[in-house]
């Protein structure tokens, strides 16, 4: 059935051999007998490019899978065999439509890096500049593609099997890392990211990235120069070179922080093979993959970081509702009640060992319980501060991610507090009420006019009444559906005692027909008491 599916759909060849691909791993990997987060990691891995990006889209949504499984993913190999370099060669001379001899005097064979999209070659360019040359592997994007149809059946098909109306529709998540790996695919994105990261840091001295040669790049070669540094997590060669690793740290949280808080333009995936030291400067590597956070954004993880701070269950309530998007009905009793348990686990903590990626994803956990869709921006910025955090506790464990964060906040508040701006805002907001008072008598006399003539319409929510009202719904449901299911059988009963044709086996097919509906219906009743009754 599942094959008929699929062949139904997409009538191809390599598709049809793909799926069979798809099907031996999941059985060499006996997914049948019960799925964990490694043995997850290991499928997807083993399943090719697609997946590996799936996977490292997926661990950046806690709000779709547990947080077991999403640190599983991010451990995600996005390494992969290298490609002959006659065929990296084969690419070079395709774009520049020139042997590469020409644009570059050396490069070697053996790449410095192989991933799922591309791999990495040192070169020296013919006027003597040293450079790292980024191409891609031919035929990526068809192999991705073809494998982004064959999911995209496979979630429609689990959707109407189920019948699950979830807050997180996993065809959204599809679309989200598809849009993600074409962005990577394109190396000219790559280096506008690249610029836009340079112009917003340059005023910072100890922060820069490496020069991209725009003349030489194209959409599927990305031409750099080769930074000579040393990683981030690379504690002893750092200290033997001679660098305070408590001030490279502190100096990198400081830059993190104010790429979320002031940018809202952050590095997706900070880990510490993408951090380089050089010249007591920190270069960041692989801009393919940036994260953005709209101004409303950064305004409710600004007002919930204060809300921790404060203790205070009604601004924290404000800034989750700020941060998501409603799917659904809100029980506002059962939200504030979480959010206060949330922030009893933080009530006798020292704010310096907060960790802000795991309250992050504590926020994300609660906006999907409470039916509110965690926007791309929250999920992307919850991945690069749980990972930034642990290369800061890697690296120099007494500098703390959180106090940077609450001393920024402290002075973005500082730094954009104007007397002026804040006195013609009160003069306004006073005028705005003045003007409102003096309309109120009137609007008081109206109310009562409507009233006395029974004009008055009252719209009462009554919160926590949600529950019982959807039990009343159901009830009626299942009455309705026992009154359908013993009309059809009456029916079917007289039009068996008629000589209506056509019969089978001396019954009118249509009488028969009509019990085979019944029997269905009735099936379905059952199983829907039965459920409610385990539901009690």
């Amino acid at each position: 059935m599942l094959k008929r599916f699929f062949q139904g759909r997409v009538e191809d060849t390599s598709t049809t051999t793909r799926l069979k691909e798809m099907v031996n791993v999941l059985r060499k990997r006996e997914v049948m007998g019960g799925m964990t987060p490694e043995k997850l990691r290991a499928v997807l891995e083993d399943l090719g490019p697609t997946f590996v990006k799936l996977g490292q889209v997926m661990s950046m949504r806690p709000d779709f899978l547990p947080p077991e499984y999403c640190e599983e993913l991010m451990k995600l190999q996005t390494e992969a065999l290298p490609l002959p370099f006659e065929t990296i060669a084969e690419v070079i001379e395709q774009e520049y439509n020139c042997r590469w001899q020409k644009v570059f005097s050396y490069i070697d064979e053996k790449a410095l890096g192989s991933a799922s999209i591309a791999q990495v070659h040192r070169g020296t360019l013919v006027s003597g500049e040293k450079v790292a040359i980024k191409v891609q592997r031919p035929g990526i994007y068809e192999i991705m593609s073809q494998d982004i149809v064959l999911l995209k059946r496979a979630a429609t098909l689990v959707k109407v099997i189920s019948g699950a109306q979830e807050v997180v529709d996993f065809g959204q998540v599809l679309d989200e890392m598809w849009l993600i790996a074409q962005q990577e695919m394109d190396f000219l994105m790559e280096a506008s990211h690249i610029e836009e990261f340079t112009h917003l840091n340059s005023d910072n001295e100890y922060i820069s990235c490496p020069k991209v040669y725009k003349n030489l790049s194209t959409q599927h070669i990305l031409v750099m120069e080769f930074v000579e540094g040393i990683c981030m997590d690379d504690l002893e060669g750092l200290k033997a070179r001679g660098y305070d690793v408590s001030i490279l740290g502190r100096r990198l949280g400081e830059n993190y922080v104010k790429q979320i808080i002031e940018d809202g333009y952050f590095h997706a995936d900070p880990h510490p093979g993408n951090i380089w030291i050089r010249n007591s400067r920190i270069v960041w590597l692989d801009l393919g993959m940036m994260g953005r956070l709209s101004t409303k954004d950064r305004l409710a993880i600004r007002k919930a970081v204060i809300a921790l701070a404060r203790h205070d269950t009604f601004e924290m309530k404000e800034a989750v509702l700020q941060l998501g998007v409603a799917k659904g009905r809100i029980n506002h009793t059962a939200l504030y009640q979480d959010i206060d348990a949330l922030l009893g686990q933080y009530s006798s903590l020292d704010f310096s060992s907060l960790q802000m990626g795991v309250l992050t994803r504590q926020i994300i956990n609660i906006l999907r319980v409470h039916h509110l869709a965690c926007p791309q921006g929250l999920a992307m910025f919850a991945r690069g501060v749980l990972t930034i955090e642990g290369v800061m506790r890697l690296c120099c464990p007494k500098v703390s991610f959180v106090e940077i964060f609450a001393k920024s906040l402290a002075v973005d508040f500082k730094k954009n507090f104007n007397w002026h701006d804040e006195f013609d805002k009160a003069k306004r907001q006073g005028l705005q009420l003045l003007q409102k008072s003096v309309q109120l008598p009137e609007q008081i006399s109206d109310i009562l006019k409507m009233t006395m003539s029974g004009q008055t319409k009252v719209n009462l929510d009554v919160t926590g009444s949600e529950e019982p009202l959807r039990r009343l719904d159901q009830m009626i449901n299942k009455l309705i559906l026992a009154l359908l299911c013993a009309a059809i059988l009456l029916a079917s009963s007289t039009i068996c005692t008629t000589n209506m044709t056509p019969k089978i086996m001396e019954i009118p097919l249509l009488g028969l027909a009509g019990y085979f509906l019944a029997f269905i219906l009735s099936l379905r009743l059952i199983w829907d008491i039965h459920k409610g009754s385990k539901g009690l």
